[in-house]
This record gives structure tokens, sequence and C-alpha cells, in this order.
């Protein structure tokens, strides 16, 4: 009581002292940061209807292309061979791509007398556009020495890193198309995209190498793996299948360097294949998705309308390259000479697993001011930044709520808050260097609550976006001066976004307030189609006037400024017993940001009148929760598996549901609590962690089953 009366009474000492503060110096921001104008531009119109029907409605960006996009289509750049040309000679010298210098790898005693092997870290090495570009031509040159033919597809099977990118410029230069295999796959999905495309080269990673030790044996065609070195082991080349050759990155660099004039360079067309994506989508095999240099130009040029970055800025690379996303705002950085670092999870932050203590990760040494990122690695920092508050005592955690609830307050007004953010934020703003001006994040819904503590506590612009492979990860993207939360952005400037009617899920274009339908996109930016897959193909896209669309699926809604909100999907709504339709998807992101839950599915039987939920729960929460029901030292299983646990965790998502405003029939009437982490190499979330229910189904059917029969 005495302690909650003193934060009670210190918490109304500051709040005095900060309204005291306003009343003086709201003349001076109110001349200095001109708060109007930041309104004007969040509330102006960004989209308008071209093309209006019975059941379907048309938007396009009103927003003007910048410089670069407009010097791409004026020297007619419209190749990734041309762009990376373009890049070197405009900026030459300049820092282009960065790794880190791993010095050694030692042991490190933890507390609990264990050891764990930890990076002894130097600064970033760098090398130029120049370099690059000489690299790339190198590479590509050494791959037609080793006999691969231009328009003969490669596989590049390897983790984020500079490689990655010299690779892929090599083969753009040859017009070879590269088959992107996400690295988290299993060996079948993965021996599917090989034997699928055909290929007979592989490149791949010191990491990965020995992967290939059992899936060649599924895949007759393969001849020549070319590997990246690590940079302090020894790669073994030994105990792979017979006539294989293996051949090292650095290798083929010398080989097309000093073989170079006996290759005659067979540049690519914009219709010419860059890329044969294999998503590890939510549904089904892996589908692979054709995307052309035409489809590849489209993004960049509509990435470089998106965010005001310049030659000063510096990009954190981490997601995987495989991703549309990533490998699009990477080469949309290069642009505008921004620099890219690379990282990994492992030795990103000064608490990462692989850092040694007392040494600093990739982020305080790299001080990125760009980022990308997706919904759930957000919502972990969320909670993150949320449990370290909660454990510092009841004075820091009102402190953090106040300074949270007053710069909500000031920000929707067009005001900044540079004292707050320097004493409260600016730790938690040191964690990924302390210069974070951009969170790029896509892949999945974010949820309202999320984005904003990350724009908050990062001091830094979260943009959100939406696309898919199919659309190259170009199809919305919020503008920079939007201060709305929980929608996806206006359409880019060189996509247009259509409003379908559907009407089994009572979605039509003249819903009021605003229009409401699935989402048709269409523009340069779409694929021409799946690989080998023409009846899919011709049921997902079509041509129309000149143009080509896909239907996305998903069901958006156009708000008055031209803004789309994403408010469900087809797949993700099911209609229970009692005719009420739920959006599995809207329920889990809302619920995900409970403490409790690190992650969750929802799932509801159409023959049933409620759902019932999956749920991994967050280790340090659940041990709290055990503890207050009497289960002190019980282990995480066994907290797991204990029914009066399940029936505590489904009361907090109660309350939690209710937060949210979740309607009744949404909220899950029973859980089961899953001991398994959902990782991508499970095989249970996409490598963008969107979830795949149905392998999620088909794992948890027993326990799903359970859950209804109680």
């Amino acid at each position: 009581m005495a302690d909650s009366l003193w934060v009670g009474g210190a918490i109304g000492a500051i709040k005095a002292v900060a309204f005291f503060c306003d009343i003086v110096t709201y003349p001076f921001y109110l001349i200095l940061q001109r708060p109007w104008e930041k309104k004007r531009l969040s509330e102006r119109t960004k989209a308008v209807s071209v093309s209006k029907e019975s059941k379907s409605i048309t938007y396009r960006s009103v927003l003007p292309p910048h410089n670069i996009h407009l010097t791409l289509l004026r020297e007619e750049i419209n190749t990734m061979d041309l762009l990376v040309r373009y890049l070197a000679k405009r900026y030459h010298t300049r820092r282009c791509l960065g790794t880190r210098q791993i010095i050694a790898e030692e042991d490190e005693k933890q507390k609990d007398g264990r050891l764990f092997k930890k990076y002894v870290l130097g600064d970033y090495h760098w090398k130029s556009y120049t370099q690059v570009d000489q690299e790339s031509t190198g590479f590509g040159c050494g791959l037609r020495i080793l006999g691969q033919e231009p328009r003969s597809s490669i596989v590049l099977f390897a983790e984020t890193r500079e490689e990655w990118m010299v690779a892929a410029h090599g083969c753009f230069k040859q017009n070879i198309p590269i088959v992107t295999i996400y690295s988290t796959l299993g060996d079948e999905a993965i021996a599917h995209g090989i034997n699928e495309t055909e290929v007979t080269m592989l490149i791949t990673s010191h990491d990965l190498l020995p992967k290939f030790k059992k899936i060649l044996s599924m895949c007759p065609k393969v001849n020549t793996i070319i590997y990246m070195r690590d940079q302090l082991k020894h790669t073994d080349t030994n105990g792979f299948k017979e006539g294989v050759k293996i051949v090292s990155f650095d290798e083929v660099i010398k080989m097309g360097e000093e073989s170079a004039s006996k290759v005659v360079a067979v540049p690519p067309t914009q219709d010419d294949t860059a890329i044969i994506m294999y998503t590890s989508g939510s549904t089904g095999v892996p589908k692979g998705v054709i995307l052309t240099h035409r489809n590849m130009m489209a993004t960049l040029r509509a990435f470089s309308d998106c965010v005001d970055i310049n030659e000063e800025d510096v990009f954190l690379g981490f997601l995987p390259l495989a991703h549309v996303l990533e490998q699009a705002v990477e080469s949309a950085c290069l642009l505008y000479g921004v620099p890219i670092g690379y990282s990994t999870p492992l030795t990103m932050i000064d608490s990462s697993s692989k850092i040694k203590h007392g040494t600093k990760g990739d982020a305080s040494v790299l001080c990125p001011t760009v980022m990308t990122s997706v919904p759930l690695i957000l919502d972990r920092i969320y909670k993150g930044i949320n449990d370290k508050v909660s454990k510092k005592g009841g004075f820091s955690k009102a402190l953090f709520e106040f300074a949270c609830q007053y710069k909500n307050k000031w920000v929707r007004r067009g005001f900044n808050t540079p004292l707050i953010n320097r004493l409260v934020f600016k730790p938690i703003r040191s964690i990924l260097g302390g210069r974070i001006k951009y969170v790029l994040c896509g892949g999945a819904p974010l949820s309202p609550e999320t984005h904003e503590l990350i724009k908050n506590c990062l001091c830094a612009t979260v943009l959100q976006g939406y696309a898919l492979t199919e659309t190259t990860s170009c199809a919305t993207v919020m503008d920079m001066c939007d201060r709305s939360l929980g929608r996806v952005g206006n359409p880019t400037t060189v996509t247009d976004i259509r409003l379908v009617d559907w009407d089994e899920g009572n979605y039509r274009v003249t819903d009021k307030p605003y229009p409401r339908g699935e989402i048709i996109i269409g523009g340069d930016n779409i694929s021409p189609g799946y690989y080998k897959m023409p009846d899919k193909t011709r049921e997902d896209f079509f041509e129309e006037d000149g143009k080509r669309w896909f239907k996305t699926g998903d069901i958006g809604e156009c708000h008055p400024d031209g803004v789309f909100k994403i408010i469900d999907r087809k797949k993700d709504l099911v209609k229970l017993q009692l005719g009420e339709y739920v959006s599995l998807g809207k329920v889990e992101s809302q619920l995900k940001t409970c403490p409790l839950v690190e992650n969750i599915c929802v799932y509801g039987d159409p023959t049933k009148h409620y759902t019932v939920a999956l749920v991994v729960p967050n280790h340090p929460h659940l041990v709290n929760l055990g503890n207050t029901l009497g289960l002190t030292g019980a282990t995480f299983e066994d907290l797991c598996s204990n029914p009066n646990v399940e029936k505590a965790v489904l009361r907090e998502l109660g309350e939690h549901a209710k937060k949210c405003k979740l309607e009744k029939f949404e909220v899950p009437a029973a859980v089961k609590l899953c001991t398994e982490v959902w990782s991508p190499d499970m095989g249970l979330v996409t490598a963008a962690f969107k979830l795949k229910r149905k392998d999620i189904q088909e794992r948890y059917q027993h326990e799903i089953n359970r859950m209804y029969a109680s």
C-alpha cells in the first residue's frame, strides 16, 4: 500500500511538471514543429477511384513519383543487369555491401557452469559498388565457364549474406534465372524445387552444404555445387554423391575474371525470368512464383517512391533474401546509395546468443537507420519491452506507461516529444544502435498496439505494407506522413488496387461507411504465374486491357483518403453453427498481444458454435502463472498439460479479448498449450512466420478433437 501511494504520488508530481512544461513550451513547439502541416499531410488523399462498377471499384495512387523513379524510366534501366551497371557508375567507391569480421570463436562459461560457443567479432568490412559490380560480373562469367547456360535456372540456397546478392546479380548479368528456396524448408520440399526446375547447378553456403549429402540422392540432374566459405571453419567437401563437382564461391569468381574474354554475355530482356521464388505458403506444397525483370524493376520504382532515404542512411539486412520483400527493399536501398550491413538473429543485438558477454552486437556497431521486419519479430520486441519494464518495479512501470500515454497524446496532435524520447525511450532505442529512422514491416498483419509501441519506443516511423510474392512484394505501402494505425497504406505508384464483391462473406463495394471486397492487384509487378502450374495460374491470374491482375483472396476496405485496411481472408473466414462469421487471422492478431501468448492458432469447426485455440505460451509468463496457482517448481511441460493452468490461460485470453473488443463468439472456448515453439523448420509456419493452418491442424488434430469433446 505504501509503495502504491508513493508511486502514485511520484507519477502525479511528474504529470504536474509535464503539464506546466506543456503550457510554457507549447508556443515554441507549435512554431518549430508545425503540427497542422503533419496533420494535413497525414490526412491528405493518397489514392482515388479510377473505375467504378456495380460489383467493383479500382483505386490508383495520386502521389507523384520521386526523381529516382523518373531517372530509371528516362534512362531505360529496365532489367536488374542494367541496374547494377547504373549503380556502379553512379556511386563508384561508396560502401555497398558489408559483412562483420569474425575473429574467433571461444567458449564462454555461463552462471550454471555450462560452456557456450561465442564469437569474437571485429568491424564491418565493406565492398564498394564498383567491387560488387566486378565480382558479380566475374561470378556470372564463372558460371558460364562451368557450363551454366543462359535461360537455364540455377538454385540459390543460402542464408542472407553479401555473397547472396553478388551471386544473384552475377546470374542476372548472364540471364540465368535464380531459383530461391527457403533454407528452413524440409529436405523433400527442397528436392521438389530442385527437380521441378530441372537445375544442374546449386549455390549454397558452408552451413547448408552438408544438407546435400542426403538431398542429392533425390536430385539426379545436379552435377555441380558452389559453396560460400565460412570465415573460420574449413569446408569439408568429402562424402558427397559421386560425380558431383564441388567448387568454392571465390574460385568461381576467379575463374570468371580470368576467362571473361571467352564468355559472350547474354543480357536479359524485360520479359525474361529473373527469379523463380518458391514460397513456403500457408497451404499445400511450395509453389514456384515466376518473377521477370519487368516485375522486379516495377517494384523497385515503386519502393523508391515510398521512403525518404539518402546516402547517409545504413540498412540492416537480416531477413531471408529468399523472401522477395527483403530482396526488393535491399535493392531499393542500393538505388539511393544506402549501404547494406548484414547480420543474423544470433549476432544482431548485444544480448544475442552468439555475442560474447561485454561485447557489441551487429546493430550497436553498424548503427543502422533502416531495417525490415515481420510482425512476429515486432510482437516479440513489444512483449520483451513490457516484460523488462514490469520487472523493474512499480515506479518504472508507471513512468513508462505515463510516457507512452503522454507521447501518444501529442503525436496524435502532430507533435514530437524530444524530452520524453531522450529521458525514457533512449535506452530502448539504443538496443538497435540508437539511429533507427524507418522500420518497414510486411508479411502479415501488424496489430495497432504493437505498431504504436514500437513506433514510440524506437522513435521511428513504422511503415506497414501489404503485398504477396505473386505481386513481387508490391501493392500498398503506408505514406511516410500517415500517422494512423492498423492500416496497410495506399496503392504504390505502379499498382492499381481493385475491390470486388465477395457475396459469400457478405463483403460488397456498396457497404457503408467504407467499400469492402476481395483485393485484386494489377500492374507491371504482377507475376506471369506459377512455374509448371497452368491450371493454378489461370485460376489466380488474368489479363484485362493489357494489364495483368492477381486475385489475392484477402478482404480489404478502402478509407476516404485512399488508404486500405486488411479486414479478412477468404481462407481464414469460418462460419460457425449459429451463423456467425469469425475471421481467424483477426482474432489471432489481437490475442497474440497477450503477454502469455508466444504464438496462437485459432480453429473453428463449422458444425460447432465456438472456436478453440492452440497456444504456444510465453515461458516466463507461464511459470509466473504456475506460481500463482501453487505449482512452484513445475516443469514447462507439466504446466502445459495441467488442466488448471489451461483454465487460467483461458481466463487471461478472455480478459485480453475484452480489452481488444472482440465479440463473445470470437473468443476461444477451449485451449491446448503446446510445448513446441513453432518455427519454419518444423513446417508449421512459413519463413515469414505466417501460420500454415493445414499442417498445424494435421499435427494437432487429436488435441482439437479433445477440446471440442470437452
